[in-house]
């Protein structure tokens, strides 16, 4: 059976954070609370180092969902903010969509809380309107594995790739060569293990 590798492209992808709210986060239990935000902003250094552009969205923020988390809102202040009155599904939003499609990308990055409702529902809502759409699963989060599990079996079976937020910036990157110090930099920042190789490196080149 043939298979087409189809790759993020930096300059073909956009970046949609769905519903990472105050609220909303304190259902997350399928990761920790710390690394949970490690891996949110993470994935946002990322989309900031690759200049990716960048659509923050919140459903419902005035009632128990809370208020966006506000790093985010710091890490992209000039970034669309849809602000959902009550569309559960980030796709039924028709401000939301066409913040999507003005961007002319045809890649979406999707990561969210929780799961397997706000990522997976804008997930298939964009796969049945022909994007390729990629779910980063560890800046995503839920109630419990058994639920993260059904809602990633039934992305994966529905089209959308799933990645980690460490291979979407490897797989945007391409090249070590590109810049080693920047993107290197991030790595450091949010993987301890990576700030360990890093400082092991540096010394190895200083002896």
């Amino acid at each position: 059976m043939s298979y087409t590798y189809n790759r993020l492209d930096k300059d073909d992808v956009v970046l949609l954070m769905v519903d990472h709210q105050a609220g909303l986060l304190s259902l997350v239990r399928d990761f920790s609370q710390d690394e949970f935000k490690n891996n949110v902003m993470a994935l946002a250094d990322i989309g900031r180092f690759f200049n990716l552009p960048t659509i923050l969205t919140t459903s419902f923020e005035d009632g128990p969902n809370g208020p966006i988390v506000p790093e985010l809102k710091e890490a992209f202040p000039d970034a669309p903010y849809i602000a959902r009155p009550g569309q559960v599904n980030a796709w039924d939003n028709e401000d939301f969509v066409k913040a999507v499609k003005d961007t002319g990308k045809k890649q979406l990055l999707i990561a969210g809380v929780v799961t397997e409702v706000c990522v997976a529902f804008p997930a298939l809502s964009a796969l049945e309107e022909g994007f390729e759409v990629f779910v980063v699963t560890d800046a995503s989060g839920t109630f419990n594995q058994t639920t993260r599990d059904a809602a990633w079996n039934r992305m994966s079976q529905a089209g959308a790739q799933l990645m980690s937020w460490f291979g979407v910036g490897c797989e945007l990157h391409r090249d070590w060569r590109n810049d080693i110090e920047g993107f290197g930099g991030i790595l450091a920042k949010h993987l301890p293990a990576y700030s360990n190789l890093i400082q092991s490196r540096d010394a190895t080149l200083g002896s």
